[in-house]
């Protein structure tokens, strides 16, 4: 997030006097990944733990003059090893979050969907990016911009509802979901728009639920109550959704470089769906932005034990 704006000091600010997470770290080989990791332990986000070729993890500390301390590192032989041990601290409960490093993301997320070995849930994974966009007056959720390429309809619910279950253990009461596509209209010509159109009919049978959704929404009258208004759109969401639900991969993905990229945005990564939150940044990535992402799964994992919590209390 960027400095100045008060976005990612909050966001940190929320963590104060949380515990921090034992994190599985998978295969912290490159000095942005290793610093990030230690740099969110030294803040009180996470306690890391490192997975991978210990010889490699201890060789990039020494030579970004990266103190390890009393960091623990479980070797692994080769990035594939890394996940597949960082999924399985996770399943032993070692580990209540699960970090990628320097290792492609098609790695860790073969071992977490694994079917006998790894973290699937009923639900679908998907990905969101949260936003800090300097031209907008709210961290802006944008999913899904790098797992599901092409969803269907049920895909989408389940993205929708990952999306707005970690807005509101981010402290929002009710988000505001914006179903984007190329108009505002429904037609059997543009698929996307009739998705949206039966998004919003689930929220309402509360197939959905948490969440207000309008859609189908153009870019322009999602993000502008002005542009809504000049089309006659009445809605509660334009202007002012927290998260921009986009119509397939390709448009997530293309919009969130737009958006970090010609506006300057920076942004948090994580991965939902899965039994944790995971936390899937860019090689890329800032420290800054690795931060950023680990305080968000933070902020997942106390609101998680806190509906574990009020569940065992009314069993």
């Amino acid at each position: 997030m960027k400095p100045g704006t008060g976005k990612y000091e909050r966001l940190l600010a929320r963590c104060a006097g949380l515990e921090p997470v034992a994190t599985a770290v998978a295969h912290p080989c490159e000095k942005s990944a290793l610093e990030g990791a230690l740099e969110a332990g030294e803040k009180g986000l996470i306690t890391p733990i490192l997975v991978g070729p210990a010889t490699k993890i201890r060789e990039v500390a020494k030579s970004a003059s990266i103190d390890l301390g009393k960091t623990e590192i479980v070797d692994a032989e080769h990035s594939h090893a890394s996940a597949a041990k960082a999924v399985q601290l996770v399943r032993e409960g070692r580990a209540e979050l699960l970090m990628k490093g320097s290792l492609h993301s098609d790695e860790l997320l073969g071992a977490v969907v694994a079917r006998d070995t790894g973290l699937r849930t009923g639900r679908r994974i998907s990905h969101v990016f949260l936003m800090d966009v300097p031209t907008y007056h709210k961290v802006l959720i944008v999913t899904d911009a790098a797992i599901n390429i092409a969803p269907g309809l049920e895909e989408k619910a389940d993205i929708c509802q990952n999306a707005i279950d970690l807005a509101v253990s981010l402290g929002l009461e009710t988000p505001k979901v914006a179903i984007l596509a190329a108009v505002e209209t429904v037609t059997s010509k543009m698929p996307a728009t009739i998705d949206a159109a039966a998004l919003c009919k689930m929220a309402e049978r509360a197939q959905i639920k948490g969440g207000i959704l309008d859609g189908p929404l153009a870019f322009d009258n999602a993000i502008s109550r002005q542009a809504a208004e000049t089309k006659g759109i009445r809605s509660e969401v334009a202007g002012d959704p927290d998260i921009l639900l986009v119509p397939d991969l390709e448009a997530g993905n293309i919009l969130a470089k737009q958006l970090s990229f010609l506006a300057n945005a920076e942004c948090a990564g994580l991965v939902l769906g899965a039994r944790v939150p995971i936390i899937l940044t860019s090689r890329a990535d800032s420290v800054r932005s690795r931060i950023a992402s680990c305080a968000v799964a933070a902020l997942a994992t106390d609101a998680r034990h806190g509906r574990l919590s009020e569940a065992v209390a009314h069993a």
